[in-house]
């Protein structure tokens, strides 16, 4: 006998759990491979206002991207509150006096060509609203870790193609992405913004290959080869963005380098990593893995000072951590909610936890390039 819901055409309890059951157990089984092999993808899509007292006028920013955006903890079925973008719609309502909608379109494990095509094109009208005024997005971090995991299997000769392929694939999905929000965005959106990546596992990496170089004949350190591979996609994220009207969250320079001067040149380290606008290429690359190399920090232990330090990655060793809670975000679908700002007035542009979490320090790096008005 067929149920009320079912002579609607309506999905039953039962038929919403099997259709879930098939996209949890491949879901899970890829996930028990480890964070950084996975090739899976799960949509973790979020939007979250900040709601302000005293005033109903509310401004969207706009996030795309991954795992990092989407604020994945590990589990299929929610993710961090306060993701990056949504830290950012606190200063954006904060400093404009506004409700401020973080809406949240993410995909964890997607590489950047499925970010390009199946987020920021398949999903544009959530920057065309009218309300739009900040969209953001981050992506090449799955590119580089498939790439990274494909050659730590690696025996016998070394193989480099992968990760020049995910270098490769990064430029151009970065500088497709920039076009299309260009092209697509709200005409009244008055900042554009990409984060870059961080090095998850720096110093898990400081280890010799299994495959030999075909030149030498020798195991080659894994840290020495995928530095200079991270460190061409961010260059290229940034010098995309000064060439094309964003501008560029160094996340990199705010993960990797402590907040004091660790070397004595007279600069905090977290700014003098930080890519400069119109300089090279080269010069990019020869201060990141050479000059400063020394001031490279994994952000498991990320310094704020000489004596203290904030861990900044999660156990999973690749993830920002968070606080705040979470929400659903996953395999039932994701969260629409609203709730009050944890602080209400922001002196000095840093909220009191700015710099003791990983997507706090993300989410105030986005937020310095935050316009005065709406």
């Amino acid at each position: 006998m067929r149920t009320s819901a079912q002579q609607a055409g309506r999905p039953t309890l039962r038929s919403r759990f099997q259709a879930a059951l098939r996209v949890l157990l491949p879901t899970l089984a890829l996930l028990g491979l480890g964070a950084e092999a996975t090739a899976n993808t799960l949509t973790q899509n979020v939007s979250w206002t900040i709601d302000r007292a005293g005033t109903s006028t509310k401004y969207r920013i706009v996030a795309y991207g991954d795992s990092i955006y989407a604020g994945y903890n590990g589990s299929v079925f929610n993710a961090a509150k306060y993701a990056a973008p949504t830290v950012d719609a606190e200063y954006l309502s904060a400093k404009w006096n506004a409700d401020i909608e973080s809406v949240r379109r993410a995909k964890s494990g997607a590489v950047a060509s499925d970010i390009y095509n199946n987020k920021i094109v398949a999903e544009k009208s959530y920057m065309q609203a009218a309300s739009t005024r900040v969209v953001t997005f981050e992506m090449c971090g799955n590119d580089g870790l498939q790439a990274r995991s494909a050659f730590k299997s690696q025996t016998g000769t070394c193989n480099y193609a992968g990760m020049d392929t995910a270098v490769s694939n990064c430029k151009a999905y970065v500088a497709a992405a920039m076009d299309f929000i260009n092209a697509n965005a709200y005409a009244g959106t008055k900042l554009k913004v990409i984060s870059n990546l961080h090095y998850p596992g720096y110093a898990a990496d400081n280890v010799q290959s299994s495959c030999k170089d075909a030149t030498t004949g020798a195991t080659v350190n894994l840290q020495t080869l995928f530095l200079p591979k991270l460190a061409t996609m961010n260059y290229w994220m940034c010098e995309h963005a000064r060439l094309k009207g964003f501008q560029c969250a160094d996340s990199f320079a705010q993960y990797m380098g402590a907040d004091y001067d660790s070397n004595g040149d007279g600069l905090i380290d977290s700014d003098a990593l930080r890519y400069v606008a119109g300089e090279s290429e080269a010069s990019y690359l020869t201060r990141l893995t050479s000059t400063l190399r020394s001031t490279l920090r994994d952000a498991n232990t990320h310094f704020v000072s000489a004596s203290a330090s904030y861990d900044y990655i999660q156990s999973d060793n690749t993830h920002p951590t968070y606080t705040g809670g979470t929400v659903n975000a996953g395999l039932f679908g994701g969260t629409t909610g609203s709730g009050a700002p944890r602080y209400p007035t922001i002196t000095g542009g840093k909220n009191p936890i700015w710099n003791q979490y990983g997507h706090e320090r993300m989410g105030w790096a986005v937020s310095t390039s935050n316009p005065a008005t709406p």
